[in-house]
């Protein structure tokens, strides 16, 4: 397998669309950056799912789990890009929500550049 340094423009991109999306509620936007397999770890699995593997598995799982948050979180949703930093075949997202944590989603991503595997850190869980 031959990996890259992912292009940091088109992180910042990606990023600037996805973030864009969360603020419009545009859920098949936000949707769109993943790859059908995608593999989804982040602490807000294990609270809105009682899924104490705190792992979603596949688009549609994925999907339902961000109408949930969307739901819960009504028009305040609101999250501001602060950094991108790029790696080897993925990049990772630095954002602060509505609530003012902090938060870094680091993707990996499939040949097609969409999110395969996302890893989500908050600084500070509510």
């Amino acid at each position: 397998m031959i990996a890259a340094i992912f292009n940091h423009d088109e992180a910042r991109k990606i990023a600037e669309d996805w973030i864009g999306a969360w603020n419009n509620r545009e859920l098949d936007r936000i949707i769109s950056h993943y790859a059908d397999d995608v593999e989804f770890s982040s602490p807000t699995v294990m609270t809105r799912w009682v899924e104490p593997s705190g792992v979603l598995l596949g688009k549609a799982k994925l999907r339902e789990h961000f109408r949930r948050g969307l739901e819960l979180f009504g028009a305040n949703a609101r999250f501001q890009l602060l950094d991108v930093l790029t790696g080897v075949s993925g990049y990772t997202l630095y954002y602060r929500r509505e609530d003012g944590a902090t938060v870094a989603e680091t993707v990996l991503v499939d040949g097609d550049g969409k999110a395969q595997r996302v890893n989500v850190h908050y600084a500070r869980i509510k």
